[in-house]
């Protein structure tokens, strides 16, 4: 059987199977995953370790060295870098593209470990795959005019972070900021030796008089009972009351010894939101989960907590990844609907044909669809360059379709009584045209997915979807397109003129000037060889950058005071930036931290980061915001080194341990 035969036959199963699959790739929108960037696991492992209080010097010696030898002996180890500071460092593992970055980091932790015994006591780590889910999703500043810190950090800790938790795709809630209640015992050393005390005869006897131990148990009315001795301090004069010595000369109490009070720990960092201090909540997303629809929960679950928490509270989103998500769907929907809109008009201009403008525009919501319910059978997400793909692809595809329509056409003229064999066999004779252009086209986007490095993972998801758009386009067309004409078609509509007088006069325009041309060969030459000398000159003075150019509306700006400047001192210059803030006019809202980083991670007292938030559209450009900043940072806070980046270069910078385009190394 031949296949005009074989698609006359079976027309209505392969136009069910392809609606089928349309519908399903509708639906398939709602369950792929949504988010800022493809899921890209960045061959770089980061290593936090804190030893308390240690000179840096000392880290370096005791904690820092053995930890990265310990890391060198890992397998496909590329490189190792390190920052030490008081009582902390970092270390910065970088392996090669394509590496397990699971088992390696399993690796990292069980290298750890092994050398945990010999280090100094207290020290403590966490080990970081790095990823895009290692940055918050979301953020939260809490901030109330008549609540204590203590109390916001602890409603944040106990009631707002359970919540939160409970919603799908969060993979955990951090707490940043606050203080922490505590009692401070602070000794008199003469009374400590005028008794014969120590300090540590003190902190033995607190430790051992502040305890929750089970007693033993009882078995009473079918039921066993826990018995449990709950001699936990709960004010100053229980703790007061503590005996530290019994003897025949009497009883020493820790009110005798020392002055008692109710304090907080002490703070070496801040988090400051609109200008007063703050605890901030982010939210983290787990690997493949949908950051729209975490935010929406998270919102839902907000609104409940406000109406129980009181009105003092002020409670207000700082960041959300989602609100640039949806800007870039929305605005990547608005290119393939004006793409869409704009080629259909172009196709009617130049067709006057509505039914014949039907059947090419029907294709490109058929072939989106279908791209999407595979990208959700690969396992793929909906991010910038997916979506990116999508809106390349629908030139491409509206191309195909057009082809097989122009000549089912011209068969049908031909021959308009053999209606439905004509439009079928039309599309068999362009068979193998649109196999050759469709393979040429799909094989240019192939070496998109053979880069390396950062370029690499985020071109193979455009060349992916790309691919796959273009595949189905050429099975669209090849088997729908010639159904979909079939079906709308009439005999009418392929009466009429090939070309419209007006085009008819562009085309015989373009025939004489062809004709002139290629008679004189070498006008071509003279017309080419500027062109490419000017095409050299553009691409050597061209700019360059991996991320286009965009308004992402919020900025990063990381700050950094001289070495060794004091939280508070850091905290007074900080204070000036934010007046500086207050006083721009497109600046809607800001979080800032200092002694931390945006993503959590713990810097010195005299570094952190704000992120800047401005209002909606209408306003000035982000550039000159950010110009407009800096310039009056540097003229009224000398002394504060400052950068800034917008949010998604920011991320990349971070996630790749290169924040900057060039980078100068040091050794001495």
């Amino acid at each position: 059987m031949s296949l005009v035969a074989w698609l006359q036959e079976h027309r209505r199963s392969v136009l069910f199977l392809l609606f089928v699959l349309a519908v399903g790739g509708v639906a398939s929108v709602s369950r792929l995953p949504v988010g800022l960037f493809p899921h890209v696991s960045f061959p770089r492992i980061v290593v936090n370790v804190d030893a308390g209080d240690r000179p840096a010097d000392r880290m370096v010696i005791e904690v820092t060295r053995p930890l990265e030898g310990a890391v060198r002996s890992v397998p496909a180890v590329r490189s190792i870098r390190s920052n030490t500071s008081r009582g902390s460092c970092d270390i910065s593992v970088n392996f090669a593209w394509g590496t397990d970055m699971i088992a390696a980091t399993l690796q990292v932790e069980s290298a750890i470990v092994q050398i945990l015994p010999t280090l100094p006591a207290g020290v403590s780590y966490k080990v970081r795959r790095m990823d895009p889910t290692v940055f918050p999703v979301i953020g939260l500043s809490i901030t109330s005019r008549t609540r204590s810190s203590v109390a916001i950090r602890d409603l944040a800790l106990y009631d707002l972070q359970p919540l939160l938790s409970t919603v799908t795709g969060v993979a955990r809630i951090a707490v940043l900021g606050g203080d922490t209640e505590e009692y401070q015992v602070l000794l008199d050393p003469a009374r400590l030796a005028a008794v014969g005390l120590t300090v540590d005869d003190v902190v033995r006897a607190v430790s051992a008089a502040n305890v929750v131990q089970a007693v033993g148990r009882l078995e009473e009315n079918e039921k066993l009972y826990l018995i449990l001795s709950d001699t936990q301090f709960r004010t100053l004069g229980e703790l007061g009351r503590v005996v530290v010595r019994r003897s025949p000369e009497g009883v020493v109490l820790l009110s005798d010894l020392a002055d008692i009070q109710d304090s907080v720990e002490p703070r070496w960092n801040r988090v400051v939101a609109d200008g007063q201090d703050a605890v901030v909540v982010n939210v983290y997303q787990q690997p493949d989960s949908n950051t729209v629809q975490i935010a929406s929960d998270l919102k839902t679950r907000l609104a409940e907590f406000r109406t129980r928490a009181g009105s003092d509270l002020d409670i207000r989103t700082w960041y959300d990844q989602a609100d640039l998500i949806l800007a870039s769907a929305k605005s990547v929907r608005d290119s393939i609907l004006i793409g869409i809109g704009l080629a259909v008009l172009v196709l009617f201009l130049f067709l006057r044909n509505f039914r014949v403008t039907l059947v090419a525009a029907l294709t490109v919501p058929v072939v989106l669809a279908i791209t999407l319910l595979i990208l959700q059978a690969l396992g793929k997400s909906l991010n910038i360059m997916t979506l990116g793909g999508m809106a390349a692809a629908v030139g491409l595809i509206i191309d195909d379709a057009i082809v097989m329509v122009e000549h089912g056409i011209r068969r049908l003229r031909e021959q308009p009584e053999e209606h439905a064999t004509m439009l079928l066999r039309a599309g068999r004779e362009m068979a193998s045209p649109l196999t050759g252009s469709s393979l040429v086209t799909i094989v240019i986007f192939a070496p998109l997915a053979y880069l390396s490095g950062v370029t690499g993972a985020f071109f193979r998801a455009l060349s992916l979807t790309m691919a796959i758009a273009l595949i189905v386009s050429y099975v669209v067309a090849f088997l729908g397109v010639p159904i979909f004409a079939h079906l709308l078609l009439r005999r009418r509509d392929a009466e009429g003129e090939d070309v419209r007088p007006w085009l008819a006069r562009v085309l015989a325009g373009y025939e004489r000037l062809l004709r002139r041309i290629l008679g004189r060969p070498v006008w071509v030459l003279a017309g080419v060889i500027p062109l490419l000398i000017l095409g050299w000159f553009a691409y050597r003075h061209v700019g360059t950058g991996f991320m286009p150019a965009m308004d992402e509306g919020g900025f990063v700006l990381d700050y950094r005071a001289p070495a060794g400047t004091s939280l508070a001192e850091t905290d007074r210059r900080l204070r000036l930036v934010e007046g500086i803030l207050a006083r721009t006019p497109e600046v809607a809202s800001y979080s800032r931290r200092t002694g931390l980083q945006l993503g959590g991670g713990i810097t010195e007292a005299n570094e952190g980061d704000y992120f800047i938030r401005l209002r909606p559209q209408p306003r000035a450009p982000i550039e000159e915001v950010m110009n407009s900043v800096r310039q009056r940072v540097d003229r009224e806070v000398p002394g504060l080194q400052i950068e800034f980046a917008q949010l998604m270069e920011d991320l990349i910078g971070d996630l790749t341990a290169v924040p900057q385009p060039i980078e100068v190394k040091l050794f001495g």
